[in-house]
């Protein structure tokens, strides 16, 4: 019986131990950022996040109990701050002369379908497959270009896979307008990588 104790009692000092904040910024730092990065588009506000999520570990240091890697445990944190952020920025009301609506229609039956003339072509697979490090770059930069609502479904839904139920939940939106504004994000960031990166190619 002692022996069992003593055996948990290790266990548990080894899993109170496993965390080292003095090497998180070393050890998980760039990860952290090029995951929140992907995520927000914007290397200011994604290094906020990394800074407010290693805080929140470090005063949450206490309460790890080691069901986890400690890289998986800080992602954890860092995406609940992404999520709040997006909850926040979803706040923000859309603008009005978003420049990316012009080749769409606006209102109607058609609304936020392509406009005839500025409907894409198809992509040339080739081109797609030697440049795949450039269109990531140049996605990314797309998804900063969306308006705040947008670009927070686009990147829970498609970079985070989180479930329609819970996107709704944490942005205060029904189902339906979930999927407009997915419809729309996809529409809008083909149209600005289009722009951005095939007719420079």
């Amino acid at each position: 019986m002692f022996i069992q104790q003593s055996n948990a009692l290790t266990t548990e000092e080894k899993h109170k131990h496993s965390l080292d904040p003095t090497r998180w910024v070393k050890e998980h730092g760039d990860y952290l950022f090029s995951y929140a990065l992907s995520r927000i588009s914007k290397k200011e506000v994604a290094e906020d996040l990394v800074q407010e999520s290693l805080l929140s570990a470090y005063q949450a240091r206490d309460k790890f109990r080691g069901g986890s890697s400690e890289r998986t445990w800080l992602i954890s944190i860092l995406k609940r701050k992404v999520i709040d952020y997006y909850r926040k920025q979803s706040r923000n009301p859309e603008s009005l002369t978003d420049p990316f609506m012009i080749p769409f229609h606006q209102g109607g039956a058609a609304d936020g379908t392509w406009i005839s003339e500025h409907a894409p072509a198809s992509w040339d697979e080739e081109i797609l497959q030697d440049d795949e490090g450039v269109l990531m770059e140049v996605l990314q930069y797309c998804i900063s270009l969306l308006a705040p609502k947008m670009a927070a479904t686009f990147s829970m839904k498609t970079l985070d896979d989180i479930s329609t139920e819970d996107i709704c939940k944490e942005l205060g939106i029904s189902e339906s307008n979930l999927w407009v504004l997915l419809h729309r994000a996809r529409l809008q960031l083909r149209e600005c990588v289009e722009n951005k990166w095939f007719k420079e190619l």
